[in-house]
């Protein structure tokens, strides 16, 4: 990272509008697709360009990218990131919609720290998402916490280290 910006002499307003200005850029790069909080278009990019994946529209729903298999099987991924902060240390995902109807065949799950540096990522089969998520009735949705008995599972794939080249030239 260049040091000769100093961020603390920039204003309020200034810091804001450098923010929407690496947005734009980081969509003319096509890293991300929207103009939201750019970690999970990021990690989209980032896991399709790495295992090269098809990522589908943003209007698509329970996957966000695919590929296909040495018989002609497409299968579906959805993917998911979650930034930790020291105020924000949570790893739970965003919600899981429709997890029942088995939309997507595995999900790749990202652990960021708050410098955007990849710290995990896993590849975890739907089956299993299944038996760990917890239904809450308030969203109609599942929650994953990407921790504990989860990880020590032996059917999840660590695939950090697949990432970490892509993730340090991006």
């Amino acid at each position: 990272m260049r040091n000769d910006i100093h961020l603390d002499q920039l204003s309020t307003l200034e810091l804001l509008k450098l923010q929407t200005q690496a947005i734009q850029e980081l969509r003319k790069r096509n890293i991300v697709r929207t103009k939201n909080n750019p970690i999970g278009d990021y990690a989209e990019w980032l896991v399709a360009h790495t295992f090269k994946l098809t990522l589908v529209n943003n209007s698509t729903s329970g996957f966000d990218a695919f590929e296909f298999d040495t018989n002609g099987h497409q299968r579906k991924i959805q993917i998911k990131a979650r930034r930790i902060t020291s105020e924000s240390p949570s790893r739970q995902l965003s919600a899981i919609r429709n997890l029942g109807a088995n939309d997507f065949d595995e999900l790749y799950a990202l652990i960021f720290d708050e410098d955007f540096e990849l710290l995990e990522a896993y590849a975890i089969p739907h089956h299993i998402i299944q038996e760990y998520a917890k239904h809450n009735k308030h969203t109609n949705s599942h929650i994953l916490h990407l921790k504990g008995t989860l990880l020590r599972d032996s059917r999840i794939k660590d695939i950090s280290a697949s990432l970490q080249k892509e993730h340090q030239s991006a």
